[in-house]
């Protein structure tokens, strides 16, 4: 806003929405107050329709207490009520909650929602920040065992015909602490979702283990402490509470290995770090790093910042960022990463990026952000979850008429209708599938594949054609000049060519350059995307460019066509130095094929997968480089344009297409692609605009990458078959006496415990064992 016109014109868009009772507009502190019933997210899209933007902040929170999915579903309506907040996310996999709100919402606010939901607000960084709940969750569990122990004895001796059950009055001390003391969770917990109008797991455990404590009582009341020991169930209480207890500690202790990945990146990056002053090596904290100080790295130490080596060598262990396990030469020149390992050798590196523009920060964040996000089955789950505690009270109560019409009495009848209540907990469908993703991220980030959401996995399961750009992704990407062909009378051929390479970043630029050593740059300079260059030296117009830019210009060959045909029959690829119409000389270029580029061809063709490559290259360099590869389908002498085109092509013959480039050139294939694949050694415009990045420039990692997804995805529907069916498996027993609350108590603290142990197993991946 600029002025008065402008305050008005958000007035008057603000109004307009429906539920807005009143709207005042400050053009001076470029602020609006509205007060009625209008959403945050309907007040921004109304403004930003007027022409204006509201200012949007992104925060991630931290959040204790969360039991099961209908807990997910409490925290994300507590948190969209507050004014605000445009859009919220809750995980409970990895316990956090991501929000996009109206820059400037006090996060007081959302405590205080948070807080009112029943819940706990650990704070603002969940990546740093330690619940101090879960030293308490090990000392409930250790006293609740403490507890229960002579219960488990007891029960052990019926089973063996001994009776070893402590007296009444015992059963009644050592269950009642447990029941209403390490137990007061659930309660508080289930009050709290009344009060909200909503059910959770909570109140199933409080009604269960109340129900069968109460029973109890009351027997050990009416008949005595010598009449009614064999008739009470104060264990099943107690044992229940206990074994949910259990479930919750190793479901903790998995979630904690699950999440293991982004904090073994962040544990990567130094604390400390020795900046060069003045000659001298003086010590603080990385985090004091400005850009442009000059760091000292000695062997064995890790590289405190992103940067340049600008003086020593030293093989640099990458292996934990990038999942490379040979050690990379560095020397003068070099980048390097934050937490990567100086082996062998001293280096002095000027600091390029620091805190969270650093190549571990955005890889962190890309991690979290990918274990963030929702799959579109998790809605559904999150829409049954919702009712699913309504439901199972109705069940229960509907067991427990059905059994006292049925002739029973009402002892049996209340601890029938506890085990419905015990069994029937949905935290294993809460967690089925952010800890499937949790998993499968954290191991591709392990072996170097960033994957950015879900709906790339979703992608990726699908994929049936892959194409790949060759020069870079294929290729080395670091061609040499095998040969030059001046025309007759040219004697300054590559004096040219290097002028108008001079200061190039391009591969074949610096293929030329490394040929003619250090050039003066032409004038007049000018690109010509997917063709050449050119510019003026000493006075002349020249271009260097494809086999394109030479017919463009009306140019011929002429006595260099037989050179030109014998460098193309090799596979070479070829630039022309034309000056008019008239072409000065032929460079022919030879770059080798990526180690790794064969084999990752084979692996896509056995999981089914058919591969082409896209080139700009002429058609005889790109076809001599898809025959050493083994691949079938080459489309070459094509434009960035005409990459997307070729993508859409094949997308319009029924293929689900995955593109794997690494240049500018690429990018807009890449976003035409059902998922586009980005090799991280490549620009960051490619890397935008992919779905999944490789911090390797390995083409392996393409069938990797589509291997894990694939077992990912896989993972997610047995968690989901697992959940559901544990439940439809689950009730009707327990509905028909077939189940014990303590036995429904074990098998539901087992279903949270065994989706997660699912996930653990896919935490294992690697990509070696896994693709060859």
């Amino acid at each position: 806003m600029t002025c008065a016109a402008c305050a008005g014109r958000v007035k008057r868009a603000l109004l307009a929405v429906p539920g807005v009772s009143g709207a005042e507009v400050n053009p001076a502190s470029g602020q609006a107050e509205v007060t009625g019933t209008a959403a945050a997210d309907a007040l921004a899209a109304a403004v930003t329709k007027a022409g204006y933007h509201v200012p949007e902040a992104v925060i991630d929170l931290s959040i204790g207490g969360m039991t099961c999915a209908s807990c997910v579903g409490r925290v994300e309506r507590a948190l969209a009520r507050v004014p605000g907040v445009l859009e919220v996310s809750v995980n409970l996999a990895t316990e956090r909650a991501h929000l996009r709100v109206v820059a400037g919402t006090e996060q007081a606010a959302l405590a205080a929602a948070v807080t009112s939901a029943g819940y706990r607000l650990l704070g603002a960084d969940a990546a740093t920040i330690e619940d101090p709940g879960a030293r308490r969750e090990s000392r409930d569990l250790l006293l609740a065992g403490l507890l229960t122990a002579p219960f488990l004895v007891g029960m052990l001796g019926m089973a063996v015909g001994r009776d070893w059950m402590p007296g009444a009055w015992w059963q009644l001390a050592l269950a009642t602490p447990v029941t209403f003391g390490l137990g007061a969770r659930f309660w508080r917990a289930g009050w709290a979702a009344l009060r909200d109008g909503s059910g959770n797991m909570d109140q199933l455990v409080a009604l269960g283990t109340g129900a069968a404590w109460a029973l109890s009582f009351y027997l050990l009341l009416r008949h005595g402490a010598e009449h009614a020991v064999h008739g009470l169930y104060f264990e099943a209480a107690a044992v229940v509470v206990f074994f949910i207890l259990l479930g919750k500690w190793l479901e903790a202790r998995a979630k904690r290995a699950t999440g293991a990945a982004i904090r073994a990146l962040l544990d990567l990056a130094p604390r400390m770090a020795r900046r060069i002053e003045d000659g001298q090596e003086v010590e603080l904290p990385a985090a004091a790093l400005t850009v442009g100080d000059l760091v000292a790295v000695r062997p064995g130490e890790r590289i405190p910042a992103d940067g340049t080596v600008r003086e020593g060598r030293a093989g640099v262990d990458e292996s934990a960022l990038t999942g490379e396990s040979r050690p990379v030469e560095k020397e003068a020149g070099s980048t390097v990463a934050t937490g990567t390992v100086a082996l062998d050798g001293r280096l002095v590196i000027e600091v390029r990026a620091v805190g969270g523009e650093t190549v571990l920060a955005r890889v962190a964040a890309l991690v979290a952000a990918a274990q963030a996000s929702r799959a579109p089955v998790q809605k559904l789950v999150d829409r049954v979850s919702g009712i699913f505690v309504p439901v199972v009270l109705g069940i229960a109560a509907v067991t427990l008429m059905g059994w006292l019409l049925a002739g029973a009495d009402m002892e049996a009848a209340v601890i029938t209708a506890v085990s419905v209540l015990v069994i029937a907990c949905p935290c294993a469908l809460g967690l089925a599938t952010p800890a499937a993703i949790m998993a499968g991220t954290g191991a591709a980030a392990r072996a170097g594949i960033l994957v950015r959401d879900v709906e790339a996995i979703e992608r990726a399961r699908e994929i049936t054609f892959v194409a790949f750009d060759k020069t870079g992704t294929l290729t080395e990407g670091r061609p040499r000049l095998a040969a030059l062909h001046a025309a007759p009378g040219v004697t300054d051929a590559l004096r040219l060519a290097a002028a108008l390479q001079a200061g190039s970043e391009h591969p074949l630029a610096r293929a030329v350059l490394a040929a003619s050593g250090p050039a003066t740059p032409a004038a007049a300079f000018r690109a010509l995307p997917g063709r050449g260059v050119e510019g003026e030296v000493d006075g002349r117009h020249v271009a260097l460019g494809s086999p394109r830019l030479l017919a463009e210009r009306g140019a011929e060959a002429g006595p260099l066509a037989d050179a030109a045909r014998t460098e193309a029959a090799q596979g070479r690829s070829l630039a022309w130095l034309i000056e008019g119409d008239r072409a000065l000389a032929l460079l022919a270029f030879e770059d080798t094929e990526k180690p790794g580029a064969a084999a990752a061809i084979a692996g896509l063709r056995a999981m089914g997968v058919r591969a082409a490559m896209l080139s700009g290259d002429i058609p005889e360099a790109a076809e001599a480089a898809a025959q050493r590869l083994g691949l079938d389908e080459v489309v070459a002498g094509v434009l960035p344009e005409g990459k997307a085109a070729r993508v859409a092509e094949w997308q319009q013959q029924g293929h689900h297409v995955a593109m794997v480039g690494d240049g500018v050139n690429d990018a807009p294939a890449l976003a035409q692609a059902d998922l586009g694949i980005a090799m991280g050694t490549g620009t960051d415009v490619a890397i935008a605009a992919a779905g999944i990045t490789l911090l390797r420039g390995e083409p392996a990692l393409v069938p990797a990458a589509l291997d894990i997804a694939r077992r990912t995805r896989a993972r997610i529907r047995h968690n989901l078959i697992w959940a559901f069916g544990y439940n439809v498996v689950g009730l009707p027993l327990a509905a028909f006496g077939m189940l014990s609350p303590v036995v429904a108590g074990a098998a539901m603290a087992a279903s949270s415990v065994s989706v997660l142990a699912g996930a653990l197993l896919l935490a294992r991946w690697r990509p070696q064992e896994d693709v060859r």
